[in-house]
């Protein structure tokens, strides 16, 4: 058992491959206006579509974002549900906007705020991720952020709030008909 009174699992290690972003990105540049009306699968190909051209063909199945500070500031698209379309793992930022944070924990996408990232990632490192001891390995460099609560755990463990709700009971499966 660690400090968060879990027992680390490899679910709660990930390792990855990054992708740099700076700060104030905003979920208009992250998922266009225009996409919002497509399917999950064609609506994530347009990801990052002005800021960054070419980055979903680009983009790893395991590969992990980081960004500076407010990253997510804006409206409440669901741009986690694409980031883990297109098999981003984790995205670590400097700081979140709240509703961003809180959109990517509730679809199940690992999102820790670690500050000095941004000074000691360079993209294309391979990151270590160790959620329930609160560290982010690159290359000699240790950076340290809490590490995530038991609750939180079970969300990202289970996909998704609503996944973990269903687990739980509190809610019946989708074509359920009790």
């Amino acid at each position: 058992m660690n400090e968060t009174g879990t027992a680390p699992t490899d679910r709660h290690r990930i390792s990855g491959r990054t992708w740099l972003f700076g700060d104030n990105i905003d979920t208009d540049a992250m998922y266009p206006g225009f996409a919002m009306k497509l399917e999950t699968p064609e609506a994530a190909r347009h990801v990052f579509y002005d800021l960054r051209p070419g980055w979903t063909e680009q983009v790893g199945r395991g590969d992990i974002v980081v960004a500076g500070r407010n990253f997510g500031v804006g409206s409440s698209r669901p741009v986690a549900t694409l980031f883990r379309h297109l098999g981003v793992a984790a995205v670590i930022a400097e700081e979140f906007n709240s509703l961003f944070l809180r959109n990517a924990i509730n679809n199940g996408l690992p999102a820790i705020s670690v500050p000095g990232a941004r000074e000691n990632i360079t993209e294309g490192d391979v990151v270590t991720v160790h959620l329930t001891d609160g560290l982010v390995v690159c290359r000699d460099t240790t950076m340290e952020f809490p590490p995530l609560p038991p609750m939180i755990l079970g969300i990202l463990d289970a996909g998704g709030l609503i996944p973990r709700l269903v687990a739980d009971g509190y809610i019946a499966a989708s074509g359920s008909t009790s």
